[in-house]
């Protein structure tokens, strides 16, 4: 139980510095939590209905960006136009899955706040913390871009990200559709 009370210390922790420091998180084109190359664990989380989502299901069949988000998350609401562009760019081709977190925000409000701002994304709910762990997610508005075997190729945080970048280099190539 230690472990998993640390683990929530350290994101809320991270959590904390995106609300009271916006300004100085920028985006990171090195290692922030899980290392470039690393296989995250296959770990079950929930969608927004309350059904499991195995993750493993997800990552290793196609480049897959993720975003750890909140509703009340200043810059993942200033991250948001640029991975709707690479969305608009590239959903064919890559997963995008939004992974709410369960701090200060539950299904039904994440729910309200989707029907009132509509995102194309898919939305899943890491009710215990599960996915931060696997994906060591230091704050919200972090981004994990997967390439197709499953390996990370991009990590990063803040509304500075060049996303369509990050997954060029998950398809590797320029291209886009």
């Amino acid at each position: 139980m230690n472990g998993v009370r640390g683990a929530w210390c350290a994101v809320v922790a991270g959590l904390v510095l995106c609300v009271v420091a916006p300004g100085r998180a920028v985006a990171q084109d090195d290692e922030i939590g899980i290392a470039i190359g690393a296989r995250p664990a296959a770990v079950t989380i929930e969608d927004l209905a309350g059904r499991p989502v195995d993750l493993g299901q997800i990552v290793g069949r196609k480049p897959v960006l993720l975003e750890f988000w909140a509703t009340w998350c200043p810059l993942c609401a200033e991250l948001l136009p640029k991975i709707s562009a690479a969305h608009a760019r590239y959903g064919n081709r890559v997963e995008f899955v939004i992974v709410a977190v369960a701090v200060n925000q539950s299904q039904t409000s994440i729910q309200r706040h989707l029907e009132k701002h509509p995102m194309p994304f898919r939305f899943l709910w890491d009710t215990n913390g599960r996915a931060a762990r696997a994906f060591q997610a230091p704050s919200t508005s972090y981004v994990v871009v997967l390439d197709a075997q499953g390996k990370v190729v991009y990590t990063g945080v803040g509304a500075d990200q060049d996303v369509e970048a990050a997954i060029r280099r998950a398809v590797g190539d320029g291209g886009g559709r």
